[in-house]
């Protein structure tokens, strides 16, 4: 394994394995024994950075989520584990009842919000801190000062450790982490949003978020990474849900678009010319680029884990990633 570190302050800051596991269907279409070892098989290679929510997976069973934190809560307790993983959870995307979700119905960003539910989740997961807490979506209704001042306090409490935010715009980001530069209070150091080889059209909604696609990583976020080194994007969907390799998963509406084919041809070409899979090829593109990328990629068997795994170490050439970065 390999590793990289997130954040900037000592006092907050952690080192983590280059590869996140998402463990969002841990606990509900992923069953208990499957999970445990997929999470034992990954902290066995060395793995140290995994991703839940508290809203996982409220559209499974038409309820409000919590079953991923509470599948790793279990887990931790069962194996012993302590501080040496790096658990990450969001908040804000919760929804009020069951039957609702996060577009009509969220819990929001308040501070109220953001100190009850981070409650909630170490209660969920078993621990006194939250290595890594994100904001999981934006929240309109509430100033956003209120909310920069709500994670703030939980960082000053000790409670929680590093701060995130995922699927906002990015100029809110900006405006966030300028009020708490202002103000003296850590602000959001890692960057959670979809990102992939194959590149989506910014002008369709996605199926995530039918109201835009915020949730890409799209030119104006990667310019932005490359403007602020200490930030970190974690890459979510890297594979895109099995959508390269697997017919019965086709590519979802926001990639139809005559630049796909082109960039799907290079990583087929790439692929053979390892000797590797298309799945390892994207993330082997994202873990040796210049931009600070921890693909975050979830499994729902060891099987789909190990050939992740085996992405850590694929080296590709200046000539292959060049080919890669090109295509369009």
């Amino acid at each position: 394994m390999k590793y990289r570190t997130l954040g900037a302050d000592p006092a907050t800051r952690r080192e983590v394995s280059v590869l996140a596991l998402g463990a969002m269907l841990f606990g509900s279409l992923t069953d208990e024994k499957t999970s445990f070892a997929i999470l034992d098989r990954f902290v066995e290679a060395g793995g140290t950075f995994v991703d839940t929510s508290d809203n996982y997976a409220f559209w499974v069973d038409g309820g409000q989520g919590g079953q991923s934190e509470e599948l790793l809560g279990r887990w931790r307790r069962s194996r012993g584990i302590g501080d040496e993983i790096v658990i990450a959870t969001k908040l804000g995307a919760r929804p009020l009842a069951p039957g609702t979700g996060y577009t009509d119905n969220p819990e929001g960003l308040s501070a109220k919000v953001i100190r009850e539910s981070a409650e909630r989740s170490r209660e969920r997961l078993g621990v006194e801190r939250l290595d890594l807490l994100y904001a999981h979506i934006d929240d309109h209704t509430v100033p956003q000062r209120e909310t920069v001042e709500g994670f703030a306090a939980l960082v000053a409490e000790g409670t929680v450790g590093l701060l995130g935010v995922s699927n906002q715009a990015v100029w809110r980001v900006e405006r966030a982490r300028a009020l708490a530069a202002a103000a003296g209070l850590p602000g959001y150091e890692v960057l959670q949003y979809q990102h992939s080889h194959l590149r989506p059209r910014f002008d369709v909604p996605s199926d995530l978020f039918p109201d835009g696609s915020l949730g890409h990583a799209g030119p104006e976020l990667l310019g932005y990474l490359r403007a602020e080194p200490a930030l970190t994007l974690v890459a979510y969907s890297p594979l895109l849900a099995g959508a390269y390799v697997r017919p019965d998963k086709p590519l979802p509406a926001d990639y139809d678009h005559p630049g796909t084919p082109a960039r799907l041809a290079v990583l087929r070409e790439v692929a053979g010319e390892t000797g590797a899979t298309v799945n390892q090829v994207v993330l082997a593109w994202q873990l040796g680029g210049e931009a600070p990328i921890v693909p975050l990629a979830g499994a729902s068997s060891v099987a789909q884990l190990e050939e992740n795994l085996a992405a850590v170490h694929l080296e590709l050439t200046a000539d292959q990633r060049a080919r890669l970065d090109s295509a369009h």
